[in-house]
């Protein structure tokens, strides 16, 4: 995912302690997630349901999920990687393959989520939430941001805001210039470069969730935006500072996380059953409420009510949705080159 709002604070344990010094002997499962990408009460339900203990924390990034499990001794069961993340991780043996006959309810997936391009077999990982990158926008703008070009401008000097995210910020660029927003060579990212410095004149900060408090206030007036992030702030917004959201006209990133369970687990069947749990309509229709963000699960959409079923800003539309694409993981010699771009343009 690209995230949400206080990772680090929220630390879940779904289970209370058994009375004075008795021994919890219930089975244990290890969950590693994103935060406010649950309803505890699931946490709760899966709990009472099994029979087991659910130790639950969260992340602020992947790259700090992957800090802890790439040493394969972490004690994580159960972590929510971004889909670019997958392929890399089983290729270093850290994921197991699903056992798809523990996963009966694989069928409420979306059309979209059957048979994704990072993982066509759902071999590694089961789709759970997903969301998209764009531009989230003051209605007092006129002529309204289509597209990525807008937001280099001087009516948005000093309250235009972009993501503190290599990816997304050096990805606009890119496709600002004409590239796709995977480029690796290095004519296109040093193009990438230049671009983001010009923009920098009429940046306010490099920032993500925390911006959507100053684009309700009105402090802000255009913010690149995750689509989860826009969808809470339009929740928010004031009668007096209208709001929207628009999916760039060069096209935007995509993002999935996904259910995985790690190869060093030692409770492989409790895990599915955990995976299997999540992909219930009714769990995964509480989960999206919860997080406000848009579900993989067909059957858990339907049972949403319609201003959160049918809502533009996280499922999009068919015509939208020509426009994003699934980013892969670059190439490690591309990705240096997007990391040194990524200092450089912060400290210019």
């Amino acid at each position: 995912m690209k995230p949400s709002v206080n990772r680090r604070a929220f630390l879940l344990s779904a289970t209370t302690a058994l009375a004075g010094c008795q021994r919890d002997r219930r089975p244990r499962l290890n969950v590693f997630n994103w935060s406010s990408y649950i309803d505890p009460k699931s946490i709760e339900k899966f709990s009472q349901e099994f029979g087991v203990r659910v130790r639950y924390a969260v992340y602020e990034s992947n790259e700090e999920m992957l800090a802890k499990v790439m040493t394969g001794n972490s004690g994580w069961d159960v972590v929510f990687p971004t889909h670019s993340r997958i392929p890399p991780m089983a290729h270093r043996g850290l994921i197991a393959p699903l056992d798809h006959r523990r996963l009966t309810n694989l069928h409420q997936l979306s059309a979209a989520f059957q048979r994704p391009v990072w993982d066509a077999e759902l071999q590694w990982g089961v789709p759970y939430m997903w969301n998209g990158t764009g531009i989230a926008y003051s209605q007092s703008l006129q002529p309204a941001p289509r597209a990525w070009a807008d937001l280099w401008s001087d009516r948005l000097r000093g309250r235009l805001t972009m993501l503190d995210d290599p990816e997304d910020v050096i990805g606009a660029c890119l496709l600002k210039a004409g590239y796709p927003f995977g480029a690796e060579g290095r004519e296109a990212l040093m193009r990438a470069r230049v671009e983001a410095i010009a923009e920098k004149r009429y940046i306010r900060a490099y920032l993500n969730a925390e911006v959507r408090d100053q684009l309700v206030a009105g402090d802000v007036l255009a913010a690149q935006m995750w689509s989860t992030t826009a969808q809470q702030a339009l929740n928010a917004q004031q009668a007096s500072r209208p709001l929207a959201f628009v999916y760039p006209a060069e096209g935007f990133p995509l993002y999935c996380d996904n259910a995985v369970i790690l190869a060093e687990s030692r409770r492989q069947e409790l895990a599915h059953t955990f995976l299997d749990f999540l992909l219930r309509p009714e769990i995964a229709a509480a989960n999206a409420t919860v997080g406000e963000t848009a579900t993989c699960n067909e059957g858990g959409r339907m049972l949403l009510p319609a201003s959160e079923r049918d809502s533009a800003v996280l499922y999009g539309t068919p015509e939208i949705l020509k426009r994003g694409t699934w980013p892969a993981a670059p190439p490690s010699d591309a990705q240096r080159l997007r990391d040194r771009i990524w200092t450089e343009i912060k400290s210019a």
